[in-house]
């Protein structure tokens, strides 16, 4: 895929670009539990979550939120040209909308909605982003995800 300009990036704007799927699965629940010490039942036993509305255990809304990473890297979208490092700037808005069960599959939909330079050879961009969970209709976590990165 041939590399983008950050001039040519307010052309990308409205774009909707999807990661691969990634399967949330206990073990990997399971080790973000240990990592953030975050261990409630609804997350790490099964037994007890399968009596609950959910039916079984549920992936953390954080564990949701730390995979944008991975899932923005897993997406098919052109590189910017001469890209030196990208900065994780922040979130306007977090929303846990939907619980991910332990076994489903996620992707994340991420839009851009602006880019602005801020000074020279650095660029804000803002990008709308969504959880999805395979065959459910609504999202799992939606947010507005803010980053720079530098040329």
């Amino acid at each position: 895929m041939e590399p983008v300009s950050p001039a040519d990036l307010p052309q990308q704007i409205g774009q909707t670009f999807r990661s691969e799927w990634l399967r949330v699965d206990q073990p990997m629940i399971d080790r973000f539990a240990a990592a953030t010490g975050d261990h409630q039942f609804i997350h790490v036993d099964p037994v007890r979550a399968a009596a609950t509305p959910f039916g079984g255990t549920i992936a953390h809304g954080f564990l949701l939120l730390s995979l944008l990473p991975t899932l923005d890297e897993q997406t098919p979208r052109p590189p910017i040209a001469g890209l030196k490092m990208g900065i994780n700037y922040g979130f306007e808005r977090i929303r846990f909308v939907h619980p991910v069960r332990s076994g489903s599959r996620i992707r994340a939909a991420f839009t851009l909605t602006a880019i602005e330079e801020k000074r020279p050879d650095r660029y804000q961009q803002t990008i709308d982003v969504a959880v999805e969970i395979e065959g459910i209709d609504k999202p799992a976590l939606t947010a507005v995800w803010i980053g720079q990165f530098l040329v």
